[in-house]
């Protein structure tokens, strides 16, 4: 790893860079890091930089929580160590090189609050019963000029939705991302102006989980960057205005066993798809404790605003939480995949592979039958029309996700205990912080926090 990262470091100080991002995730989505000189990148590749382990009880406010027993004092260290080979010079901050880490303790071996290395874990599971999952994010986001306090008071675009009259006043912005996107090793499907005040959309390219998580991190300092260069900021926090459509991330995943998609059957999932996708519709109220966490998170995933705030599975139904994208003549049948909507920014996104993992791989291994597809928006039928179909509510609110994920062992062991026990004192702390606020109070204290 030394002669790797040393030859790295060579490459990338004739190009002119001075220091390297180290890069993660916490457990509210927020990126950090830790930037060493390029001088000492090779040493930091070998053993690592300090960190406190604290970051683990860091809320969404930067308030340190000690409500986990384990972490519970202001004593404590872990090293964080570069992934050498995702080292990327950044197009848009040539003079910075960014690179991944991954969480170990000082003997070497995993933190058990490494989030990267919980998604790595799920990875090698699904390798072992011969199974290949690939993953891609769909990034929401708004943009706004620097200085602006909010989104709908000085938006960065005024629509139409979709139309190219909207990306003309971006055009320098629009045009920089691309090159940067590319640049930095970021392969994306498309980019356009999406349906929400001042919103842009991106897709990025399927790959492995690890990968796509990595890619995710790498793609919002990408965006950060490009608009910052043009004298604009975004936000992608999962609501901007309590009256609006919000962001979402959307994450889709497929699974393969030899080289087949068992999404791609006739039109419909193959068995062991179909039980991939019952996985996680049986875990669902629990994922969305990992995958849509944050206060508001929750105040986003209401009916009607194609963020699925029920329970159940339809095919390209943009109100389904659980949307399947069937193959094609067109696309191949290869392209199968299913969407998770419920997700967004505030989740880490190791963490919200990996319950996507295990959840699709448990319905696999006890070999679950999917019902049949909703075409249709619950939120438009009558209660008792919901209870007759077998559709609940997602939970609606921060507690009502706490007893999701307690109530799911599963994804409790998934996490680890002390990992769980982490992340479940931040979102108390997140939830405590909220109490006495209203929901503008709310959104404006997340709006420029990912």
């Amino acid at each position: 790893m030394s002669k790797a990262a040393s030859a790295a470091a060579k490459d990338l100080a004739a190009e002119g860079v001075t220091g390297v991002h180290l890069a993660w995730a916490d457990n509210n989505g927020i990126p950090r890091s830790r930037i060493v000189p390029i001088t000492g990148f090779a040493g930091a590749a070998v053993r690592g930089v300090g960190v406190t382990s604290l970051f683990a009880v860091f809320d969404t406010h930067d308030v340190i929580t000690y409500g986990h027993a384990s972490l519970s004092t202001p004593s404590g260290d872990v090293r964080l160590l570069p992934v050498v080979e995702r080292v990327r010079r950044l197009a848009g901050q040539p003079a910075l090189a960014w690179a991944p880490g991954r969480q170990v303790a000082a003997d070497g071996s995993p933190s058990p609050y490494c989030q990267r290395t919980v998604l790595e874990r799920q990875v090698a599971k699904a390798a072992e019963q011969g199974l290949e999952i690939l993953a891609g994010y769909e990034l929401e986001f708004a943009v706004a000029p620097i200085g602006s306090p909010d989104i709908l008071s000085s938006p960065g675009h005024t629509g139409p939705a979709y139309s190219p009259h909207a990306l003309v006043p971006l055009d320098g912005f629009i045009t920089e991302l691309l090159h940067d996107l590319a640049a930095n090793g970021l392969d994306i499907g498309q980019l356009h102006a999406e349906y929400g005040p001042a919103q842009l959309e991106l897709a990025l390219a399927a790959t492995d989980p690890v990968s796509a998580a990595d890619d995710q991190l790498l793609a919002r300092q990408t965006i950060h960057a490009a608009a910052h260069a043009h004298g604009l900021r975004v936000s992608f926090a999962p609501l901007i205005s309590a009256e609006v459509v919000g962001n979402g991330w959307h994450l889709h995943t497929s699974v393969r066993r030899e080289g087949r998609n068992l999404l791609a059957g006739d039109g419909t999932p193959t068995a062991e798809g179909a039980s991939y996708v019952a996985g996680l519709l049986r875990e669902l109220p629990a994922l969305t404790a990992v995958t849509a966490p944050s206060v508001p998170s929750t105040l986003r995933l209401r009916p009607g605003y194609f963020s699925s705030a029920y329970a159940f599975w339809g095919v390209e139904n943009r109100e389904a939480p659980l949307r399947y994208v069937p193959g094609s003549p067109l696309l191949g049948e290869g392209h199968a995949n299913v969407e998770l909507k419920p997700s967004d920014a505030s989740a880490n996104p190791y963490l919200a592979l990996a319950a996507v993992i295990a959840a699709g791989l448990s319905g696999i291994a006890d070999g679950l039958t999917l019902g049949e597809p909703i075409g249709e928006d619950p939120g438009t039928w009558t209660e008792d029309e919901r209870v007759a179909r077998g559709v609940t509510r997602l939970p609606a609110s921060s507690a009502e996700q706490r007893a999701a994920l307690l109530a799911s062992p599963l994804l409790v062991g998934v996490l680890g205990e002390e990992l769980a026990g982490a992340f479940q004192a931040v979102r108390a702390s997140d939830e405590a912080w909220a109490a006495d606020k209203s929901v503008e109070e709310i959104v404006a204290a997340h709006l420029w926090r990912y």
